[in-house]
């Protein structure tokens, strides 16, 4: 999992691993996250985000905020997101993220995104594939349910807590029900 990094980390080169959560949702933002490890970091994580449960996720959130030497965070929600169009809000979000991180790069990895005016690989299944993309797409999920759960509490006829906002059988059922929240996303078909 640390094959491309060490290509570039032999080089003397900084990696910047690069990844979102929320592209499909029907409501929330897409949240983008950066991660720099330290050169050859051994993997300490053998999944990825999504086939870990919540409380995995937590756990390997933590240690890799132990061993970052930069995590950086960015949100753009779903008013941007309709004016632009998800794909351009996630490579937005991504080079608002990597603008966080405060700490010089070389290279950056993505999940198949490709960013310009960076020095950028784009793997298909980075998060897969790449450590520090892995990092980066375990730390975007956790706190994009972080938010999820916050608007649970402000909608919670929409059991945000649960879906997270994916276009799940039971969202599109309250949806019917309720209508859209400010929160939804008007260019996403909902039904």
């Amino acid at each position: 999992m640390i094959e491309y990094e060490l290509s570039f980390w032999e080089k003397n080169l900084i990696v910047a691993g690069v990844d979102e959560a929320g592209r499909g949702p029907l409501a929330g933002p897409v949240v983008a996250v950066a991660v720099i490890l330290p050169p050859f970091t051994e993997p300490f994580i053998d999944k990825d985000s999504k086939k870990m449960s919540p409380k995995e996720r937590e756990s390997a959130y933590e240690l890799i905020k132990a061993k970052a030497l930069a995590i950086g965070t960015a949100v753009v929600d779903s008013v941007v997101i309709d004016r632009i169009n998800i794909l351009q809000a996630t490579k937005l979000a991504m080079k608002r993220a990597l603008e966080d991180l405060k700490h010089p790069f070389d290279v950056v990895i993505t999940d198949h995104v490709k960013l310009e005016g960076y020095n950028c690989l784009p793997l298909v299944k980075g998060d897969e594939k790449s450590l520090s993309c892995a990092c980066a797409s375990i730390v975007a999920k956790v706190l994009r349910d972080k938010i999820m759960e916050h608007y649970h509490r402000v909608f919670p006829e929409y059991d945000f807590r649960r879906h997270k906002g994916y276009p799940t059988s039971r969202h599109r059922e309250l949806l019917k029900r309720y209508g859209i929240t400010d929160i939804h996303r008007k260019s996403f078909r909902v039904r």
